[in-house]
């Protein structure tokens, strides 16, 4: 039976990618992916990691021929891996892998879990999601606006913690600011907020602010974003979401 893994690699860097993925990654004979996935591979392993690999990459919105490539070099008997940014299944790519299996009963897929940009992007920020959270994709490539808006003003109105991501790119380049003023309905102006770019790789940076200058922060694809609740704040510099284990000692 061939085998085709859904590899979570991380933010990027090679220290934060976990041991399973990287010895996953050793023992496939094609590694296969979006371009920038597999260049971040071949850039932060060693050679003899990628020793004797094949690579095939496809540029954006190619998932569906992506994932049937997998599959096809699966059947032809070698071990395949398909490599996902922070983790495979999360807006990653397990689940069309899972999906498309059905056409492909002789293969078995195997996900392999990695570092989120939820958890990685709130380490650099301190602790904020320490608490209830919620993960909301802006990008409306495969959602409906109408459904994101939804689910921000619940997730807001909750008082959850918001990680949001895809916040901008070239043509949606204010619709963090319109997520932003839904959100406004639900928390006050000068609630926590924070973002992180590239984050685990060259150029990484983070900064603070309120929910009301963020509507002004200027993001794109590799930016995620968080948003605090009521009880967010800012201690040493860190974002904080306190989870209340101070308030059950004092009792």
């Amino acid at each position: 039976m061939g085998k085709v893994y859904a590899v979570g690699i991380g933010p990027g860097d090679a220290g934060q990618m976990t041991g399973e993925a990287r010895q996953v990654i050793a023992d496939c004979d094609v590694i296969i992916g979006y371009t920038v996935y597999v260049d971040l591979v071949r850039k932060e392993l060693q050679d003899r990691e990628l020793q004797d690999k094949e690579f095939i990459t496809t540029p954006m919105t190619q998932e569906v021929k992506r994932c049937r490539m997998a599959f096809e070099q699966a059947q032809g008997g070698k071990k395949t891996a398909m490599v996902c940014s922070g983790d495979a299944g999360v807006y990653g790519m397990a689940g069309l892998l899972c999906e498309l299996a059905e056409d492909y009963p002789e293969v078995e897929v195997e996900v392999v879990p990695g570092i989120t940009a939820a958890l990685s992007g709130a380490a650099v920020l301190g602790a904020p999601l320490i608490h209830d959270f919620a993960v909301v994709s802006l990008s409306d490539l495969l959602t409906p606006w109408e459904k994101i808006r939804k689910r921000l003003h619940a997730a807001a109105e909750a008082d959850f913690c918001i990680c949001l991501y895809n916040p901008s790119s070239r043509k949606r380049k204010d619709y963090l600011k319109k997520a932003c003023e839904i959100m406004l309905e639900h928390k006050a102006a000068d609630t926590v907020c924070g973002t992180v770019c590239n984050i685990g790789r060259e150029g990484e940076c983070s900064r603070l602010c309120t929910l009301e200058e963020l509507k002004d922060v200027k993001a794109d694809m590799f930016t995620t974003v968080f948003v605090g609740n009521s009880q967010t704040r800012i201690v040493n510099g860190r974002m904080v979401t306190p989870r209340g284990y101070r308030n059950v000692e004092d009792r």
